[in-house]
């Protein structure tokens, strides 16, 4: 039997389940906010166009509006000024869509710290109990936010601003820099933590890993589904010309026992 029918063989009786990492997609999903001097992302709108009635007796569909980084999304190089020449979301090879994923786990951190920082150390620490990343793929950070379904929730925004978990300068470096991986996966809004605006450079996630050719995604669920090794994730963005980013819906596909 070939590869390929043993993968549909597999996903036929079950062997390998595929699940859905998408946060639902509405005029309720949480958004990135940006100070108000900058420009804003758009809320998910649509609006019907017709639905079995006078304006199209047998059919429904609708237009929609949103913005490109909205829900759970895919950041293309281009997003970031440290990549501004290099790949837009339409351009991005398409083997990067169909990759291994490991799963960082830091809930328990997080439920102490909602500030938590993912450094080198835990990487280091990950490495040595299920070995080497793998090449090409996505390293995916479960830290419990996906829980968070509100606006207010998922910003957590405080005194000081925003206060999310992410990833410290030094340990997006060397993602970006040193790491055989091709990007991050994260459950909050965007791929850096909320209090990143501070940070050397700010949003490092964003300024090191766009500006080394590598991607994001963000706003990820059910990371929990997932082994720490051996998932495979399949992530597809639209295919925007000259677009920075795009919606996408995730799914990982895990071998069952």
């Amino acid at each position: 039997m070939s590869v390929l029918a043993s993968l549909v063989d597999a996903l036929g009786n079950g062997s390998i389940e595929v699940v859905d990492l998408t946060a639902p997609l509405s005029s309720d999903t949480p958004l990135l906010e940006l100070p108000p001097e900058f420009g804003q992302t758009a809320r998910f709108e649509l609006e019907e166009i017709s639905r079995y009635d006078d304006r199209g007796p047998a059919w429904y569909w609708n237009n929609f509006r949103t913005g490109e980084h909205t829900g759970t999304h895919f950041d293309a190089p281009n997003h970031w000024v440290t990549g501004k020449d290099l790949a837009d979301i339409g351009s991005v090879t398409p083997s990067a869509f169909v990759a291994p994923a490991v799963v960082l786990d830091v809930t328990a951190e997080v439920e102490q710290d909602p500030h938590f920082l993912v450094e080198r150390s835990h990487l280091d620490a990950f490495q040595d109990e299920h070995g080497p990343f793998p090449a090409g793929g996505w390293l995916l950070c479960r830290t419990g936010w996906s829980s968070r379904t509100t606006q207010e929730e998922m910003l957590n925004n405080t005194d000081v601003g925003p206060s999310s978990p992410g990833m410290s300068p030094e340990c997006a470096r060397w993602v970006a820099e040193e790491s055989v991986l091709q990007g991050i996966g994260v459950e909050t809004v965007g791929t850096d933590a909320g209090a990143a605006h501070s940070f050397d450079p700010p949003f490092p996630c964003h300024s090191f890993l766009l500006g080394n050719d590598k991607y994001g995604l963000a706003q990820l669920q059910n990371l929990d589904r997932l082994p720490a090794t051996g998932a495979v994730v399949i992530a597809p963005p639209l295919k925007i010309v000259g677009g920075s980013g795009s919606p996408v819906r995730v799914v990982a596909l895990v071998e069952r026992s």
